[in-house]
Order: C-alpha cells, then structure tokens, then sequence
C-alpha cells in the first residue's frame, strides 16, 4: 500500500518536472525569436524638439505638428488642437474620495 503511495508520487512529480521543463524550453524560445524580431527592427523614430502647443499657437506650428500626426498615423482628420479638458480627473478624484467614505451608505470600509 505505501508502495504504491510513493509510486503515484513519483509518477505526479515526474509529470510536472516534464510539463515544467516544456513551459520553460517554450518561454526561451519565444524569448529568443522575439529579442531576434526586435533586433532587427530599425529604429525610425524621428528625433527633434517638441513644441509646447497653447493659446495663440502661430499657423506654422499648427501646419508642422498637423504634417508630423498625418506622417505618424495616416490620412485621419485632426479636429481639434488645444488645451484638453481635465474634468474628467476631478470626477474620478471625487468617487475615488467618495468611495472611501465610512457610514451607512454601504460605501465604506467593511
């Protein structure tokens, strides 16, 4: 009876040393095909200075930056350029306060 107890043991361990020693040749592999993928990628990255975008933006900056998205991402129509909103982070700072809150409202720590 405890021969047989170890023997299943055994057999379990044996098991999971095999799948672990698979998982582990598949991670290197992917590791290696994928290092030798970024590696052979050139860098494209244009590098330059970046201009701060505000109010009364002159027409060259607009029709440089508006040049610069069209070659980044293609023939998509650019709207709008200026100041965005940050309304949204104070709504989500006020239900993350809220949220917080101990009392009755079942919103607090329990």
């Amino acid at each position: 009876m405890i021969s047989a107890a170890i023997l299943k043991a055994l057999q379990v361990y044996g098991i999971a040393i095999v799948i672990s020693v698979i998982v582990a040749v598949l991670i290197k592999l992917l590791v290696s095909i994928t290092g030798k993928l970024e590696k052979a990628k050139p860098a494209d990255i244009p590098i330059g200075s970046v201009c701060p975008v505000g109010i009364g933006v002159p027409d060259e900056d607009v029709a440089a930056l508006s040049a610069a998205i069209f070659a980044l991402i293609g023939p998509h129509r650019i709207l709008h350029i200026g100041q965005s909103s940050h309304s949204w982070a104070s709504g989500g700072r006020a239900a993350l306060h809220s949220s917080h809150l101990p009392g009755p409202s079942g919103r607090g720590s329990r």
